[in-house]
Order: structure tokens, then sequence, then C-alpha cells
């Protein structure tokens, strides 16, 4: 009976090591796309948009010109 629950302890802690490693592998390989471009969020309607399609006005960004012309909105 020790035998078992020996074996069986073993192998748990090799599986739980296991998936351990997997994870930290896993969470360094991220990889970051160079091409990615920044988002930006419009002031009026919270809508997110990359920065290089809106429009910006006293360092504040909109996704439209009819937003651009309402100002902040409520969000």
């Amino acid at each position: 009976m020790f035998r078992l629950l020996f074996w069986a302890a073993l192998i748990a802690a090799g599986v739980w090591f296991w998936r351990k490693y997997k994870a930290s592998l896993a969470a360094t390989k991220k990889p970051v796309d160079p091409g990615a471009m920044p988002m930006v969020r419009c002031a009026h309607c919270g809508v997110h948009l990359p920065r290089d399609r809106a429009l910006s006005q006293q360092q504040e960004w909109y996704c439209t010109q009819n937003h651009l012309e309402q100002g902040p909105g409520k969000r």
C-alpha cells in the first residue's frame, strides 16, 4: 500500500512540476507584434481605435469628425 501511495505522489508531483514549467515557458514567449498600432479612446463615445485613424484636439482623441465637433461626451 505504501508503494502505491509513494508512486501516486511522485507522479502527481511530476505532473505539477511539468505544468508549472510549461506555464513559465508560455509566459516568457509572448511575442510582441512590432507592427501593432497604439490604440486611443474616443472622448465622446469611448470606442477604441488605432491612433493613426483618430482625430485629435487638445490632447483628446475622437473617432469621427462629428464626435470631434460635439466634444467630450458622457461616458
